[in-house]
């Protein structure tokens, strides 16, 4: 099977009915779809399960089924078979890769660890499984905060690899903690100048805000939270009307839950766009979703001693947030 471009690289018939097809190989193939909330709405509405980082790691632990198939980016694929190593893991599109795990090299992240001797070392998910491997515990936006509260106070923390997170989770508990340079491209781009502006159009809107946004556009935001956590706040909230400063895929799934509510996407900096898309979330389609459940292709791969080594820190995070009810 010709998978060098990094995806099954076969023409899928014209007037076939994908969702259907789709849902027919899911039976065939005892195969689950887990997609992430940046995901094409087309692929989420097919999803057996959505969620943010957090949700599909817990998701994946649990399942029954012989194949998972990760709607996301690669490290997500990377988490699935680290927690389900007797599990076949496949992705539509192995270059569905991720500008901030990109950021971490585990070569480099290894020598400042070095350098830095002494400090609990707490990884962001969105690294590789060889920077998951040199980790203590393990994070997501949902429960960064709860777990690093949850070490002793006096701790010194190594933080990667998003400096905007880790300068947020260090400003509101306190800690003492070094953190890494790295970010993710989709945050990064949100304009605060923009953002102002359609404040004022807006006036009535609430500001949700990713903690991998900049500082200046979290001080803007009424709440800061994960994808779940800004999907949470947007259902409880009495407001009609919110701005959404984290990559735009997750306003389908807000429209779906509030049809009665406006979701309008913050801008970037680029004047010419409306919204904020990860182009590698967007990298997975349809017709490379029926195509990995019809030929059992891409499989992600993780060798037995990274998988090992990274496993323990994953399992940590999830001890921790099932302990403190996350």
């Amino acid at each position: 099977m010709n998978v060098e471009k990094g995806f099954v690289n076969e023409p899928v018939p014209a007037g076939t009915d994908l969702a259907g097809e789709i849902k027919k190989l899911k039976k065939e193939k005892d195969a689950v779809i887990l997609a992430h909330y940046y995901q094409k709405g087309e692929i989420q509405d097919l999803a057996d399960f959505i969620g943010d980082s957090l949700a599909l790691a817990r998701i994946a632990e649990k399942l029954p089924n012989r194949v998972i198939v990760l709607c996301g980016v690669h490290f997500m694929g990377e988490t699935a078979k680290i927690l389900c190593p007797d599990k076949k893991v496949l992705v539509p599109d192995m270059n569905a890769g991720c500008s901030l795990a990109d950021s971490c090299d585990a070569g480099e992240f290894r020598k400042f660890i070095e350098q830095h001797p002494g400090h609990t070392v707490v990884s962001y998910v969105n690294t590789s499984a060889e920077v998951k491997a040199l980790t203590d515990v393990v994070v997501t936006s949902s429960n960064a905060r709860q777990i690093v509260e949850s070490l002793p106070k006096d701790e010194k923390i190594i933080f990667g690899p998003d400096r905007n997170l880790g300068n947020y989770i260090k400003s509101i508990t306190g800690r003492d903690m070094l953190v890494w340079d790295g970010a993710c491209h989709v945050h990064e781009q949100f304009s605060v100048e923009r953002l102002l502006e359609l404040k004022k159009s807006h006036p009535s809107a609430k500001v949700l805000a990713h903690p991998e946004c900049k500082k200046p556009v979290l001080l803007l935001a009424d709440k800061v939270g994960s994808t779940a956590a800004l999907l949470k706040y947007a259902v409880e909230s009495d407001a009609g009307e919110f701005i959404v400063a984290t990559e735009s895929g997750i306003l389908h799934e807000m429209r779906k839950r509030c049809p009665g509510k406006v979701f309008i996407p913050a801008p970037p900096s680029d004047s010419t766009c409306a919204c904020n898309d990860c182009n590698f979330m967007k990298l997975n389609t349809l017709e490379k979703l029926y195509n990995t459940l019809k030929y059992g292709q891409p499989e992600i791969e993780v060798d037995l001693e990274t998988a090992d080594a990274a496993r323990r820190p994953i399992e940590r995070m999830l001890e921790i947030s099932e302990r403190l009810g996350i």
